[in-house]
């Protein structure tokens, strides 16, 4: 299962033999059940993590509607963690929960900088990573002020295919911040044209 994240790391950075054994040694497996949560709001993020297989979604409770609002959601090969939360050791503001049985790789706050030290180069990995995580929120900000809902799920549908395979409408939804009736109306006149 390691291979999985070394893999990974292998498609940014060029990684020796011994760089990949030491990798594997800084990681731990986890298996959540459907409905597990891997991290609750108030709760500090002690772990990165790697999604192997399975879904996750991440979201926070709208205090003035009550409802859930999906930040993200992370299948595999994706991270799933609450990146201010893991690097200030702090309080988390969100959820982050398993769709159905997942399975991760985790590694703790003080492993993570403990293989920083010892592979430098992995810093890149993890600067690309960051990056490309910045790139997709500053994309979602332009599109949900600049598209209508039908375009914002269309594109959706277009970027993030096995998402849309593995999630509930009603979770997509969420996602895009629009009402799960309204998306269904939006699907059947799609269907239809």
């Amino acid at each position: 299962m390691k291979e999985r994240i070394i893999k990974t790391i292998a498609t940014h950075i060029a990684l020796s033999a011994e760089e990949e054994n030491a990798i594997g040694t800084f990681w731990t497996e986890k298996t959540l059940e459907k409905g597990d949560y891997l991290l609750r709001n108030g709760e500090t993020c002690k772990t990165d993590n790697f999604v192997v297989d399975g879904a996750l979604k991440a979201y926070y409770i709208n205090a003035e509607t009550g409802k859930e609002e999906i930040l993200y959601f992370a299948i595999e090969d994706w991270w799933a963690t609450d990146m201010g939360s893991f690097q200030k050791q702090k309080p988390s503001m969100y959820n982050i929960q398993a769709l159905e049985q997942t399975t991760l790789l985790q590694i703790s706050y003080d492993s993570f900088h403990a293989m920083l030290r010892q592979i430098p180069k992995l810093e890149r990995f993890f600067r690309i990573i960051l990056e490309n995580y910045l790139a997709s929120l500053q994309r979602r900000i332009i599109l949900n002020n600049t598209l209508d809902a039908t375009q914002r799920y269309l594109d959706f549908l277009e970027n993030y295919p096995k998402i849309a395979d593995k999630v509930p409408n009603y979770l997509i939804a969420s996602y895009l911040g629009i009402s799960a009736e309204f998306l269904s109306r939006i699907r059947k006149k799609n269907e239809a044209s």
